[in-house]
Order: structure tokens, then C-alpha cells, then sequence
């Protein structure tokens, strides 16, 4: 998601632009191999049915050396000349994508990567949560990075299904998208119930896809909004983090809405919320489905 879901944004912007100084043409550029026109033409086809898109680097089929020579001839400094790798840089993550990437064994050598290790010493921090929101929003998520960067957190690779059908491979760093991600989950495991926290993973897992694959404006993602929104009003608490150089840990929680420490039972202690008798009646009824269905097909097992 570090730099799928701010195209749909981007491309809102630029439509509004278009349509308040009345320009009725609109272009981007890119090729045609790749996801992001698919994302900025949704939305202008949505929102701007006659409106005149341009694609000259898909239409016309430019590879990457025309646009230097291109950019030469007319006098401007090349941006790119003397960089192996494509870096495409957002506020939630950046992907690095050549070379290695293009294949699917090749790992991204170390000096690839925007942030490089600055400190070896561990550092301690904590994020804070409000109703689910990042406390902080936009400037906590520039610390994050900072400090993760330093520490060289966030590297990977990732390989997913693109829009158009093929599979692509690219690297990331994003120190502050996986420090919170992280963080939020561990929060919502401590205050959720175990369907809240089921239906919300699962409902997360189509709300990303769908915005992923430039679907923002369809309806369904108002209403999965709401529940996402919905399930956020106790998730508030702090989340404690261990930073070391390449990686991080969940120390731990502290929340006014925290399910394990409302219980009187210990996970693995003395329990004084019920009795063994209780426990006796209530295995013998949770187990009888499945005994009345292996009752039923012992002789076919």
C-alpha cells in the first residue's frame, strides 16, 4: 500500500485542477505495464466520463532510454542517469524497483536502500493510539521513519498480483508503516473480542485489495469504512517497542481498555472466574457436535 493508495488521491487532485480552470484534456505518464494507469484512469472515467486522457509514454511505447535521450536533446538535466534503481518515494513507504527485482532469486544489495544504518546503539519507543488513530498522524509517522531509517528497519521485498494480471516484484522500506502496523495489531489483539478482530482482518484484507487495485470509489468501501471505524472505538492504549539495527519488537501494552487484565483468570495460573466442574459441563457440550458426527460416520472413517 506504501505507494498504491496515494494514486487514486493524486489523480482526485489533478481532476479537480482540470475541471476548475476548465482544461479538457488530462495525462500521466505511464507505460503500459504497470498498475498506476489503471488507478489514474478509473478514477478520471468515474468522475470525468469526457474528459480526454493522454498517455504518450504507453501510446507511443517509449522505453526509459528514448525519455533520456529525449530529455538530453531538449536541454534537461537527465534525473535519473547513474541510478540502477527506480525510487519511488511516499509519506507510507518507498519501493525500490531494477535490476534484482526483475528476476525472482536476486535479493536487493544493502546500498540500494534510501536509508542506510546511521547507529548500532537500541533504542526504546512507544506509539500512542486514539480510538485506533496514530496520535501524532502525518508528523509521528515522519519520526517513525527517521528513526527506523537510521536503524535500518523496514527493508523487504515484496511480490504481488498486479491489476493487469501479472505478478511483480519490488522492494520497500518503510520503517514507520511496519512499526505501526505492528503496534496497532498487537493494541487490538489486547482490547478486541476474538470475532472483532476476525471480521476486522478479514474485512482489511478486501479494503486494501480494492484500494489497491483502484477501487476507492466504489460504495462497498463506504461500508466497510464504517465497520473499520466502528471497531476502533476502544483501541486506545500505548504500544512499547524495542529498536535494534534491521529489525524491532513489541515489548508491550498499556490500555484503560485492556480484555486481559479486566479478567480474573491468568493464562496458565490459578482461575477463580469459574470451577472444574464448570469446565467439566462445558467441554461435554462444546465436544458434542463432533461426537454425535463421529457417532454417525465411524464406520465410513
Amino acid at each position: 500500500m506504501s505507494v498504491s493508495s496515494e494514486r487514486t488521491f493524486q489523480a482526485i487532485a489533478v481532476l479537480e485542477y482540470a475541471q476548475k480552470h476548465k482544461i479538457p484534456f488530462i495525462a500521466h505518464g505511464s507505460t503500459g505495464a504497470g498498475n498506476d494507469q489503471v488507478r489514474f484512469e478509473m478514477i478520471f472515467h468515474i468522475l470525468a466520463p469526457d474528459i480526454r486522457i493522454l498517455a504518450p509514454v504507453r501510446e507511443l511505447k517509449i522505453s526509459r532510454e528514448e525519455e533520456k535521450k529525449y530529455l538530453k536533446k531538449e536541454g534537461i538535466k537527465d534525473p535519473v542517469s547513474g541510478h540502477d534503481y527506480s525510487i519511488n518515494q511516499g509519506l507510507w513507504g518507498t519501493s525500490i524497483g531494477g535490476k534484482e527485482t526483475l528476476t525472482s532469486h536476486l535479493g536487493i544489495p544493502g546500498h540500494a536502500y534510501p536509508g542506510q544504518l546511521k547507529t548500532n546503539v537500541d533504542k526504546s519507543i512507544e506509539i500512542e493510539f486514539i480510538k485506533g488513530d496514530l496520535k501524532g498522524g502525518i508528523d509521528t509517522i515522519k519520526s517513525l521513519n527517521k528513526i527506523g531509517s537510521s536503524l535500518a528497519i523496514g527493508r523487504g521485498i515484496h511480490v504481488g498480483e498486479t491489476i493487469i494480471g501479472i505478478k511483480g516484484r519490488v522492494g520497500f522500506e518503510a520503517p514507520a508503516p511496519l512499526m505501526i502496523i505492528q503496534a496497532h495489531q498487537s493494541l487490538e489483539k489486547h482490547v478486541l473480542s476474538k470475532w472483532q478482530i476476525y471480521w476486522k482482518d478479514q474485512l482489511s484484507e478486501w479494503y486494501g485489495m480494492m484500494l489497491h487495485e483502484g477501487q476507492f470509489l466504489d460504495p462497498v468501501m463506504r461500508n466497510i469504512e464504517i465497520f473499520l471505524q466502528h471497531s476502533q472505538e476502544t483501541v486506545n492504549g500505548r504500544v512499547f517497542l524495542k529498536l535494534r539495527p534491521y529489525s524491532f519488537s513489541i515489548e508491550g501494552i498499556t490500555s484503560e481498555n485492556d480484555l486481559m487484565q479486566a479478567s480474573q483468570a491468568k493464562y496458565g495460573e490459578m482461575n477463580f472466574g469459574w470451577t472444574g466442574e464448570d469446565v467439566k459441563g462445558f467441554t461435554k457440550i462444546l465436544s458434542n457436535p463432533m461426537k454425535i458426527y463421529y457417532s454417525v460416520n465411524k464406520q465410513k472413517k
